[in-house]
C-alpha cells in the first residue's frame, strides 16, 4: 500500500513542488499518483518512464484514488491555516487528523488519511512525518475515544443460503431479473467481493465436468497473480452454472463482461408491446453491484441499509461455517491470507449456541 512510487531524482518525473502553494502540491500529487499503461520506446528515458509507471502500479487503483482525495483534503487544510503542505510538519499532521475527527470522520478514515500523507512524502522522496510519535499518539487517542463512544465498523448482513433464497424469491424472470439472479448466486457461490463480481468476463469462465472455473487476473488478496475460483454445479435454485447459462442465453452474451448495465427502455407506443431494456457493453461498476444487492434486499422485505456488496461473501462463509466446514476450507474459499481476516467475514449468530463451556457450567 505504501510502495515508493517516485523519486525526485527520476529523470522523467516533474520535481516535487517543495514549499509550493498547497493547491500546487495537490495538482502535482494527482499527476504523480496516476498510472497509465507502461510504455517504453527502447531508450533509457523510455525504460525509466516505464519503471516509474510500474512503481505506481504497485499500489491498487482504488487505494491511489483514496490517497488523492486525502491529499486534497490535507492541502485544503494547509491553505486555510497557512501551513506548508510539502514537506509537512508532524505537529501539523497531528492537528489535521484531530480537525478531521472534529468534522465527524471515522477513525478508520483517519488511518487512511495518515497513510496518504506518508505516500505523498515518499512520492516526493522525503522523510515521512507520519512516523512521528505525535502523529501515532494522536491516532491512538482518536481510536480509543471512538471505541469509548461505541463506534464500531459497520458490517453488512450476511446473505446466507436461507436469506439468499428470500432475496431470489420475488425476482421476476425478465432480462433484468435473470441478470440480478445470476449476479447474486455467483457472488454467493464464489464468495466474491463486489469488485470481483464486476470484473467477471465470459472468456475467463472455463467449463469442467464439475462446474465452471472462474479466473480473475487479480483480486484484493492477490494483486500480483491470477486466482481460480470454482463455481460448482448445484442441485437447487442456487446453482451458479445454470444461473449464468440462463442469463447469457437471454442476453446473447458471447464474450466480454458477464454482468452489464441495462438501460431502461422508453415508453411503449399505444397498442405496441413493451420495449425491452437495452443491454450495454461495459461492465457494471462495483458500486452498481452493491446497489443491486440492496435493491433486491428491499424488494424481499429487508432493510436495504443492512445489506451491501460484501453481504454475498459474508453469507457464503457464514453458510460454510454453519455446515461444519473446516476453517482452512473457509479461508481458501474466501481467499484470505490470514485467519483473523476470515473472522471478520463470519456472522456467528447466537452467542450462546455452541458455547465451548456448554454443559460444564
Amino acid at each position: 500500500m505504501d510502495a515508493l512510487i517516485l523519486s525526485t531524482h527520476d529523470r522523467n518525473q516533474t520535481p516535487a513542488p517543495l514549499g509550493a502553494a498547497p493547491a500546487t502540491v495537490a495538482r502535482w500529487f494527482d499527476t504523480a499518483a496516476e498510472a497509465a499503461a507502461p510504455v517504453s520506446d527502447g531508450t533509457l528515458a523510455g525504460d525509466q518512464a516505464a519503471a516509474e509507471t510500474f512503481r505506481r502500479l504497485a499500489t491498487a487503483a482504488n487505494t491511489r484514488s483514496a490517497y488523492r482525495s486525502a491529499v486534497r483534503a490535507w492541502c485544503a487544510w494547509c491553505q486555510v491555516h497557512g501551513r506548508p503542505a510539502l514537506p509537512a510538519d508532524a505537529a501539523d499532521v497531528a492537528a489535521f487528523l484531530a480537525g478531521e475527527r472534529a468534522r465527524g470522520l471515522a477513525a478508520p478514515t483517519l488511518v487512511l488519511r495518515r497513510a496518504a500523507l506518508r505516500y505523498l512524502h515518499r512520492a516526493a522522496g522525503l522523510p515521512t512525518p507520519t512516523d512521528d510519535l505525535r502523529v501515532a499518539q494522536t491516532l491512538a487517542g482518536i481510536s480509543r475515544a471512538a471505541a469509548a463512544a461505541g463506534e464500531t465498523p459497520r458490517k453488512v448482513a450476511a446473505a446466507t443460503d436461507a436469506i439468499l433464497r428470500q432475496l431470489l424469491a420475488p425476482i421476476p424472470g425478465d432480462l433484468r431479473g435473470l441478470r440480478d439472479r445470476a449476479l447474486l448466486i455467483v457472488g454467493f457461490a464464489g464468495a466474491l467481493r463486489r469488485a470481483e463480481i464486476a470484473a467477471i468476463r465470459v472468456e475467463r469462465l472455463a467449463p469442467t465436468e464439475r462446474g465452471l472455473v472462474l479466473e480473475l487476473p487479480q483480486s484484493k488478496g492477490s494483486q500480483a497473480a491470477a486466482v481460480r475460483i470454482p463455481l460448482p454445479y448445484g442441485s437447487t435454485e442456487l446453482c451458479p452454472v445454470r444461473a449464468i447459462r440462463n442469463w447469457r442465453a437471454a442476453a446473447a452474451i458471447e464474450a466480454g463482461p458477464l454482468f452489464r448495465r441495462l438501460w431502461a427502455p422508453g415508453p411503449a407506443r399505444p397498442g405496441q408491446p413493451a420495449v425491452p431494456p437495452r443491454l450495454g457493453t461495459a461492465p457494471l461498476s462495483p458500486q452498481s453491484v452493491g446497489d443491486i444487492v440492496q435493491a433486491r434486499a428491499a424488494a424481499a422485505g429487508f432493510d436495504p441499509a443492512a445489506f451491501g456488496g460484501h453481504s454475498l461473501k459474508r453469507g457464503a462463509l457464514t453458510t460454510g461455517m454453519s455446515r461444519g466446514a473446516h476453517p482452512a476450507q473457509l479461508k481458501r474459499l474466501g481467499r484470505h491470507k490470514r485467519f483473523d481476516t476470515l473472522g471478520e467475514y463470519l456472522e456467528f449468530g447466537d452467542l450462546f449456541e455452541g458455547h465451548p463451556l456448554k454443559g460444564a457450567l
